[in-house]
């Protein structure tokens, strides 16, 4: 049952996310910050299960792989000028080189995509069919983290 608890705190963080988003429409890094807790919640179930610390559900891989997947598609559009002030863990690099992070942000919607995709109506049947729809997606988390994310 404890991925039934992982599951719920990815919606509520996703809908958390959503609804802080609204309120905070005016505050691009408010609202990128929303989106990226969804992803760390989601990115947390995804990785408990792909390390055997969760039990693996097709529900619980599908509503990781969803979550990631609205965060691809959604991001890219909270980054006006202006908004690199702040706090904010975004560096520089985001508004120097925007064509390279507008490829991050593509390759991140384009593995999630396909993990949609592969996933299906019911989310993957197996562990080992999720880590190979998952997998992608957290590389290219790491890939853009490395370029445009500040080091903790």
């Amino acid at each position: 049952m404890r991925v039934v608890g992982k599951v719920a705190a990815v919606a509520i963080v996703a809908g958390l996310g959503i609804a802080g988003s609204v309120q905070a429409a005016d505050d691009p890094i408010a609202v990128r910050q929303d989106i990226m807790s969804s992803v760390g919640a989601a990115a947390g179930l995804g990785g408990g299960m792909m390390k055997g610390q969760l039990d693996y559900t097709p529900a619980a891989g599908k509503a990781a792989i969803a979550a990631m997947n609205a965060a691809a598609v959604s991001f890219g559009s909270f980054f006006p000028a202006g908004s690199d002030q702040g706090d904010t863990g975004a560096l520089p690099a985001i508004w120097e080189n925007a064509d390279g992070f507008a490829a991050e942000l593509a390759k991140f919607s384009a593995a999630t995509g396909k993990a949609m995709e592969a996933s299906g109506k019911d989310g993957p049947a197996d562990l080992d069919a999720f880590k190979a729809a998952m997998g992608p997606v957290f590389g290219t988390c790491k890939s853009c983290h490395e370029t445009y994310r500040k080091k903790n």
